[in-house]
């Protein structure tokens, strides 16, 4: 089979924020990508001439992945779908991931509807993303502890993904709404900690979490007048920090 390497460009006002940015996009771990600092960018005076930085993170084939993902890149790889002039790349996208997920559920012998669509990005540094919805009764062997199951899921979905469209596809997989209640809950939770901060004048550490859910704390808090958040740590244990900002 021919080595091809899925890679991301990703650029950010540092290096971490850059990385942590791009595992999120691919709903990935730090430990599943390898990653190559393409410009250290630069701070302009008063603002001016700012470069951000630049990195490439690109997948590395982990061989129990691919043994996994091989019966179901063959069967995919079977599906007729309608003519491909008449669909955009990732229209063509969304219908392969539903047919993926589909055939690993028929593999784990578990019984659930799929369904799949495109949501729009929030803003323009932002992509738009093919969002798997997984329903049915009593899933919650797919979701598993701190997620890490439906993480793993999505993991695969997207290594077979990206080698069979031959380029990154952003991908969400939700099962049973999960995802989307615990944005709630993180975003609900990062508005209290920022009103503690403010009121306290103390930082607040959150509970480590996967890449994805520390971004909604930074999202939510990114326009935030009087904080600003920061993730510290190392995986697994990295946690996101709802600090003063300082004052001018």
């Amino acid at each position: 089979m021919e080595d091809k390497k899925t890679t991301l460009e990703v650029i950010g006002p540092s290096v971490e924020d850059a990385i942590e940015s791009g595992l999120d996009q691919l709903g990935l771990p730090r430990d599943a990508v390898d990653v190559e600092v393409l410009d250290q960018g630069q701070s302009g005076f008063l603002g001016i001439g700012n470069r951000q930085v630049r990195v490439r993170l690109t997948l590395i084939n982990h061989e129990a992945e691919e043994e996994k993902a091989a019966p179901v890149q063959e069967k995919v790889a079977q599906t007729d779908f309608e003519d491909p002039d008449d669909l955009d790349d990732l229209e063509i996208a969304k219908r392969k991931a539903k047919d993926i997920v589909e055939h690993l559920l028929e593999s784990m012998r578990i019984q659930a509807g799929v369904a799949a669509r495109i949501l729009e990005p929030e803003d323009d540094r932002d992509h738009p993303m093919v969002l798997i919805e997984v329903t049915g009764k009593d899933l919650s062997i797919l979701i598993g502890r701190r997620a890490e199951t439906l993480n793993s899921l999505q993991y695969i979905t997207s290594l077979v993904l990206n080698q069979q469209v031959g380029h990154w596809v952003p991908l969400m997989i939700d099962v049973q709404g999960y995802r989307f209640r615990r944005e709630r809950q993180l975003r609900q939770l990062a508005r209290r900690l920022a009103d503690q901060v403010i009121q306290t004048g103390r930082k607040q550490v959150l509970e480590p979490m996967p890449a994805n859910e520390r971004r909604l704390i930074h999202l939510e808090l990114r326009y935030h007048p009087f904080v600003t958040t920061e993730s510290v740590g190392e995986e697994p244990n990295r946690r996101t920090t709802i600090i003063l900002k300082p004052k001018e």
